[in-house]
């Protein structure tokens, strides 16, 4: 999402940082540049105005100056604004009340309220143990109910029956009966959205909120939409009140200034961060996790959170041992490649270390991309047992066989075979390295990675 400012700033503090000494005037120009790059990523002026001169104020002061990296202390004046601006604390879903705890999702067409409203229903379910019943109050975009339904049943939640005919008030009534009389612990009120804001909807959702009574009201916004973004929550918080912000489509290529504008502009915080479409893919927001990817400092809490949750702990049990032989076959390189498809994506893992801002643009480039990890796992996949376990015994007939059972050609073949033989050299060393159990690894066997660094030979590829 940030990729871009993410690039800017970190050229701009580059520059501060190989300075050395700093005047005052080198801070006013570098904060000049920082000023254009929020503008440009879609940051709204009056949020611009009020970061930077904050961060002025604090950058040019005697102690910054004349410290002994004062190119640093200024880059963390930077974060801990950003940090300050983003909501400081990450604040979570509030779930505390008489059940049915009710969660009204409101914002505009398209945003992905209902797709949303399944992914914490479904985060509800499996993470806090919560009994979530989800209803559509949407009677005018066609088959929005039936969305609502389909996706109940594919995360296993339960979703109240259609009638054909009900208004959202209605329905609402509904929902809250039967949530109370079936012993739900949170209801889900999924209401309809309009092109733009305007009165029929502000007072369709007044009224349901009346009714519900909500915990959350939690407003769906695209982040791609920029500042458009922005203007809704602050009409959506003045005429509804809104009790916080779940923001869609965190893993596009936008230029991200709704998220860094959303809670300064209307106060409250970003709870939720959607990245992807499939219904796990929602995180929560840590605002001084955000900013750390914004300036190139990485995420490696969020990195080792994800692969605590997504990889099995047998096969990081299997994969220590191995590697504390210094051992790395192809059948440990496939699993390497199934865990980094599970964690996200390399582009997903690469934006949350340190310093591999560089590497994650080589994602870019045509032909680099997650889809050649599943192209070099097909290669694995159609290789026998004994090849996997001997890389050696691949001549030149067995990889034809190979390439052709793959869909692959001989010189992908090859290329993996390369980067197979340079992580597992990487390997031998780094169990070198592990003597008396100090091996640095992240949890899942993450192929021996430490912060900043990607699993050995993945470079390579680039």
């Amino acid at each position: 999402m940030f990729d871009n400012l993410s690039d800017r700033l970190s050229g701009i503090f580059d520059g501060l940082k190989r300075r050395g000494a700093l005047k005052e005037a080198d801070v006013t120009e570098a904060l000049r540049e920082v000023r254009v790059a929020l503008l440009e990523a879609d940051v709204a002026l009056p949020v611009v105005k009020e970061f930077v001169a904050a961060v002025k104020t604090k950058a040019i002061g005697q102690d910054v100056l004349k410290s002994v990296t004062p190119g640093q202390q200024v880059v963390k004046i930077v974060n801990d604004e950003m940090v300050a601006m983003l909501g400081a604390e990450s604040a979570g879903l509030n779930t505390v009340g008489v059940p049915p705890v009710v969660f009204l999702m409101v914002g505009l067409q398209g945003s992905g309220k209902t797709t949303t409203t399944a992914k914490i229903a479904k985060r509800l379910t499996e993470k806090d143990g919560k009994k979530v019943m989800m209803a559509s109050l949407d009677v005018r975009r066609p088959a929005a109910q039936e969305q609502l339904k389909v996706l109940g049943e594919q995360i296993g939640v339960k979703t109240l029956p259609i009638i054909e005919g009900q208004m959202p008030t209605d329905i609402a009534r509904r929902a809250m009966d039967a949530a109370k009389l079936q012993g739900f612990d949170v209801l889900m009120l999924d209401t309809a959205g309009r092109l733009h804001v305007d009165q029929s909807l502000m007072a369709e959702v007044v009224a349901v909120r009346d009714i519900s009574n909500p915990a959350e009201t939690l407003l769906i916004a695209d982040s791609l939409t920029g500042q458009d973004a922005v203007n809704v929550a602050k009409e959506f918080d003045a005429q509804v009140g809104i009790t916080g912000v779940a923001l869609t489509r965190m893993d596009g290529d936008g230029r991200g200034g709704a998220a860094l504008s959303m809670r300064a502009v209307t106060g409250k915080p970003i709870k939720l961060a959607g990245t992807g479409e499939k219904m796990d893919a929602l995180e929560d927001f840590h605002p001084e996790r955000v900013a750390s990817r914004i300036l190139g400092m990485g995420d490696v809490v969020s990195l080792v959170e994800k692969a605590a949750e997504t990889i099995e702990k047998e096969d990081a049990e299997k994969m220590a041992k191995k590697m504390a032989k210094g051992t790395f076959d192809l059948e440990d390189l496939r699993t390497q490649l199934q865990q980094m498809s599970k964690m996200g994506g390399m582009k997903s893992v690469l934006g949350l270390l340190p310093g591999m801002g560089k590497l994650k643009g080589a994602m870019n480039q045509p032909g680099v991309d997650d889809k050649m990890f599943k192209r070099q796992e097909a290669i694995i996949s159609s290789m026998t047992p004994a090849e996997r376990q001997k890389p050696q015994l691949l001549n030149a007939s067995r990889k034809k066989r190979v390439a052709a059972g793959s869909g692959t050609s001989v010189q992908e073949v090859n290329k993996l075979l390369k980067m197979h033989m340079q992580m597992a050299k990487m390997m031998k060393k780094m169990s070198k390295m592990g003597k008396g159990g100090r091996m640095p690894n992240l949890p899942g066997g993450m192929g021996g990675a430490m912060p900043g660094q990607l699993p050995p030979g993945f470079d390579k590829l680039f």
